[in-house]
């Protein structure tokens, strides 16, 4: 294993075993819903609250990702993962009921692949062999912390993205048959551009993805039509149009896209896009998994970007610190 100014090499190259996608109902019409192993019909059921339905949304997730791997849960040496709401309750509910080791993880909607790449280091130093890995986004839970309760009806402009409500998770595990495989992870720096309106993520999230590509691809020699897509998290139709414009005097072409501009195709209702930890981890472990799997991806990077701020830090005035966490996949088979 090394470690080039935050990119890791992974010798042992951990592999994505199953993976498992649960969403709400305004995900159904989504372009990748085809893709996705659940879609539920409501966001929250009788007499509970939208914090306890994130909990279910991440328990039912991670039940399809152990059942599709053919794997007990008590064999799962840990669970990793994250979320938006305070303290990281509904994740911490989850871990209650799934009753295996646990670590918490928070970089926002960045969460998902930090959770990975913690995963894929525990599994590379021989300390575990089977990892549940993810994160969660639930949109109204997510309003009510961080904007306002749906009951207000508040209008947002068309800089704004929707929260996903899901979940996804990956069971990484050391040595899986005809699984894609983790290469190199990039560790995101705290990138803070400036911007200070909480509903304009995109142009607040794009120098964290940038900083994040770039050192990857020169930590890793590599160069962006190398790949077959690099994808990030939620930077929104806008966020990605600026990131675009960032690396214009390259070969970027159609390989650079973004999972919060694609979540909710041309639907103008959700206005810039997608956003959530749940968007990312919905789309890279459905659609990309399923893409790698079947062949048609052979090296993808993957991409999760967040925003670290609070409500709190909002009202105080501060700007948006961001951060970006990469990882590298290529489809070889094995065993």
């Amino acid at each position: 294993m090394v470690n080039t100014f935050g990119t890791i090499q992974f010798k042992e190259k951990p592999s994505i075993a199953s993976t498992g996608v649960v969403v709400g109902p305004m995900e159904k019409d989504s372009p990748f819903a085809a893709s996705f192993d659940e879609i539920l019909p409501l966001e929250n059921e009788k007499d509970e609250s939208y914090e306890q339905a994130n909990t279910r949304f991440i328990e039912k997730a991670c039940s399809v990702t152990v059942q599709k791997g053919r794997e007990q849960m008590e064999n799962i040496d840990m669970f990793i993962g994250g979320d938006l709401i305070n303290q990281l309750s509904p994740t911490n509910f989850a871990a209650r009921k799934l009753a295996i080791p646990f670590l918490g993880v928070f970089s926002a909607c960045a969460s998902s692949m930090e959770s990975v790449i913690l995963g894929s280091l525990l599994i590379e130093s021989g300390n575990a062999k089977s990892i549940l890995a993810g994160a969660s986004s639930h949109h109204p839970a997510v309003e009510r912390q961080f904007r306002y309760p749906l009951e207000y009806g508040a209008q947002k402009p068309g800089t704004a993205q929707w929260t996903v409500t899901g979940a996804g998770f990956a069971l990484l595990q050391n040595h899986a048959k005809n699984a894609p495989i983790i290469t190199h992870a990039t560790i995101g720096r705290v990138v803070d551009g400036g911007q200070q309106n909480p509903l304009h993520m995109g142009a607040a999230m794009a120098p964290a993805a940038r900083d994040t590509i770039e050192r990857h691809l020169k930590n890793t020699n590599s160069k962006i039509s190398d790949y077959d897509v690099i994808m990030t998290g939620d930077l929104g139709k806008i966020g990605l149009s600026i990131l675009k414009e960032m690396f214009q005097d390259e070969d970027s072409g159609v390989i650079l896209q973004d999972a919060g501009a694609q979540f909710y195709g041309d639907d103008s209702f959700f206005n810039a896009g997608a956003s959530g930890a749940g968007c990312s981890a919905a789309v890279f472990f459905s659609h990309i998994y399923k893409q790698l799997k079947n062949g048609v991806y052979k090296r993808v990077l993957l991409v999760a970007t967040g925003a670290l701020l609070s409500p709190l830090t909002f009202q105080q005035g501060e700007t948006i610190p961001c951060i970006a966490h990469a990882i590298e996949c290529r489809m070889e088979k094995r065993g």
